[in-house]
């Protein structure tokens, strides 16, 4: 099976570097490691960068910054064509551009309520949803 193409919401990122025994750190080091494809576009990148350094989370610049060069590397950058607003949160429907644009099989979120079910195409789900979708196909 090719590996899936996904979209990572902020709050996904921000809980992996968080919490390293989750299922938010599972994925994000399957899209590291390149079983899965994490795409991006630049307005999701700036997200990730912006939120991760607020002082809240002590993460250290040079963390983030490294971090960020993982997922560039082992991702996919993408420019969306065209504007949404589908999502419940105005500032979510990057994600869903983005979504389209990579053709993503799943966006995956820790709050699926500011989404759709799903997006033309792409499954809108949870981490621990992900994992239990993806863990069959990778024995």
């Amino acid at each position: 099976m090719p590996r899936p193409a996904v979209v990572l919401d902020t709050n996904v990122v921000v809980s992996a570097h968080l919490n390293l025994d989750g299922f938010e750190r599972f994925v994000l080091d399957m899209s590291i490691a390149g079983t899965i494809l994490a795409c991006y576009s630049d307005s999701i990148l700036h997200e990730y960068r912006n939120v991760l350094l607020r002082p809240k989370f002590g993460l250290t610049r040079s963390l983030v910054e490294l971090s960020l060069e993982l997922i560039v590397r082992a991702g996919r950058r993408v420019t969306p064509g065209k504007g949404v607003s589908a999502a419940g949160d105005l500032d979510d429907n990057k994600f869903l551009e983005c979504a389209e644009e990579a053709r993503a099989q799943f966006l995956i979120t820790g709050n699926k309520r500011h989404f759709p079910r799903s997006w033309r195409g792409t499954a809108v789900v949870s981490a621990r949803e992900f994992v239990e979708i993806l863990i069959p196909e990778l024995e």
